[in-house]
């Protein structure tokens, strides 16, 4: 069974989306096996400048690097990236579990990923031009995730 791990940045705070986590997480469980790191954001001074923004996603991002395993296939979900309907993305993940038996997607905190963190992943990917709260972000993966599980069995669903 393929294994997706999800590493991502700051906790959950509203119970609307630890619900939506929790029954998409439920519905996956037929499909692969999840894992959800939730790594402790840095907080961010309202006087932040350039300089100290940097340093938060500096260290934001090598807590993320200390938790890869070079073994999983990592993609970065980052603005820059490829975006995906949800057939391609279907499709890239029957693709890769026949490559790989573990897919790490990265969620990095609101000041983004690094150039060093990018460089080290497979790829990015993009669902939106538009910016979401990482929180929400998190949601909307689990739910593509099970649409494209759900597209790659042939399973109602997917409209």
């Amino acid at each position: 069974m393929l294994t997706i791990n999800v590493i991502c940045i700051g906790k959950l705070k509203e119970k609307f989306f630890k619900d939506a986590v929790l029954e998409y997480s439920k519905r996956l469980s037929k499909y692969c096996k999840l894992n959800i790191l939730e790594l402790t954001d840095e907080k961010i001074p309202n006087n932040a400048n350039d300089t100290i923004n940097r340093e938060i996603k500096n260290k934001e991002c090598e807590k993320i690097i200390s938790h890869l395993k070079r073994d999983s296939y990592i993609i970065c979900l980052d603005l820059k990236g490829k975006e995906y309907s949800s057939e391609q993305f279907s499709a890239k993940l029957d693709s890769l579990s026949m490559q790989t038996s573990s897919i790490t997607f990265i969620i990095g905190g609101s000041l983004g990923l690094t150039d060093e963190l990018l460089s080290i992943a497979n790829e990015s990917v993009c669902f939106s031009k538009m910016t979401f709260p990482h929180q929400l972000i998190r949601v909307f993966l689990l739910e593509q995730l099970f649409r494209a599980f759900k597209i790659s069995c042939g399973e109602t669903y997917h409209r």
